[in-house]
């Protein structure tokens, strides 16, 4: 990317017009607009909004471009970490180990199943869980690990499913904010035994709206999974399970089509911005930056300031000049108020908790341009130097 002169530094940081979102879904939009203009009206010609064959071509080529067998798409990413979860049969009451510093989604879903979630708190270098921690909640009771990688960061993959095959669990993989990246080789979402995400707006694969996918080698999970979104049907009015209505809505599919062909290009634009935060804050004393790895993906950059305090006055100063970043997350899964009965508390799981009280994401998005960027860099180093 371009550097800016000293000059026009000067002129950046005393713009009143100047205005960064954290994310920007225009530009999204109009990156690719012919392709997902022409996309769109295919499906508005043809009519066939439920079901069409885009969801069918979406579902090949992801499967395509991940090296797995079968991708069947859903609703939304909770949608897809429930069906995977009803797809391995599990029973009521069955524990099902899930990071704490996390969207509630996982959580969520493990409850609303009748199973229990048990939280492990997480490695404060890398957000993703804690292996070591993690082994010590394994109970006779355990039957899956649902492993998260944050922010687009791989966990530690070989060292969880070492214990997966120790323990006989299963492993689903939630790669929302990861999908793209790589793990010795293989896609993520591909080393467990069933993967999932999100098509959210914010995703490295985004649609313009709702939408969701799981993926396995495993044949059999495939087909249950398949049954189990479209109301546990073998076919149509042969009901086999209790399921569920979640469908891929025909024109996401559609843009998802578009939005795949340039995921790559994608991520490379934001590790080239991620290696542009690096560069600019690695000397302020009161930053830590996240971990630097070529198979990150930076669906978010999130850095750690000295304090919750000092987090959030930076976070006024940057919203006063016209940054808008947020806090991924200000209160950790076993804090809140839904999973209050359990009987978690204050001090259960200390990185958590303290990643929340001094986490802040700054925008990462492909096309947020040098001088913006710039921008947000030179805000954040005045305010603390």
């Amino acid at each position: 990317m371009k550097r800016n002169t000293i000059d026009q530094l000067e002129a950046i940081l005393t713009d009143p017009d100047l205005r960064v979102p954290f994310f920007d879904g225009k530009t999204a939009y109009y990156s690719r607009q012919e392709e997902i203009d022409t996309a769109i009206q295919k499906v508005l010609s043809n009519g066939d909004y439920i079901n069409g064959s885009e969801v069918t071509e979406f579902a090949s080529n992801l499967a395509n471009y991940l090296d797995v067998a079968k991708v069947i798409p859903c609703a939304n990413g909770t949608d897809a970490i429930t069906l995977a979860l009803m797809a391995l049969g599990l029973g009521k009451g069955d524990q099902v180990i899930v990071p704490t510093f996390n969207f509630i989604a996982a959580a969520e879903a493990i409850a609303l199943l009748g199973l229990e979630p048990v939280f492990v708190d997480i490695d404060a270098s890398s957000f993703n869980i804690n292996v070591a921690e993690l082994e010590k909640q394994i109970t006779t009771q355990t039957k899956a690990i649902i492993v998260v990688h944050l922010f687009g960061l791989a966990a530690d993959m070989y060292s969880i499913m070492g214990l997966a095959k120790k323990y006989d669990l299963f492993v689903i993989e939630d790669v929302a904010q990861a999908l793209g990246g790589t793990y010795q080789g293989k896609k993520l979402g591909t080393v467990g035994h069933i993967g999932c995400t999100s098509f959210f707006p914010t995703k490295n694969l985004a649609c313009f709206g709702d939408g969701g996918a799981v993926f396995t080698n495993d044949l059999n999970l495939a087909k249950r999974v398949k049954m189990l979104a479209n109301h546990g049907q073998a076919q149509k009015y042969d009901h086999q399970y209790i399921g569920l209505n979640s469908r891929l809505d025909t024109l996401q599919a559609a843009i998802l089509n578009v939005q795949l062909r340039g995921l790559d290009k994608a991520i490379v634009e934001r590790k080239e911005i991620a290696g542009g935060y690096h560069q600019s804050l690695k000397n302020v004393a009161s930053v830590s930056l996240p971990k630097e790895d070529q198979a990150h993906t930076y669906n978010q950059f999130c850095i750690l300031l000295a304090n919750r305090e000092l987090r959030d006055q930076l976070k006024s100063y940057l919203k006063e000049n016209g940054v808008d970043t947020m806090i991924y997350y200000p209160k950790p899964n076993h804090l809140q108020p839904a999973f209050t009965k359990p009987g978690y508390q204050l001090g259960d799981f200390p990185a958590a908790e303290d990643t929340c009280e001094r986490i802040l994401a700054l925008p990462i998005y492909p096309h947020l341009d040098n001088e913006k960027q710039t921008y947000i860099t030179k805000l954040i180093v005045r305010f603390l130097k």
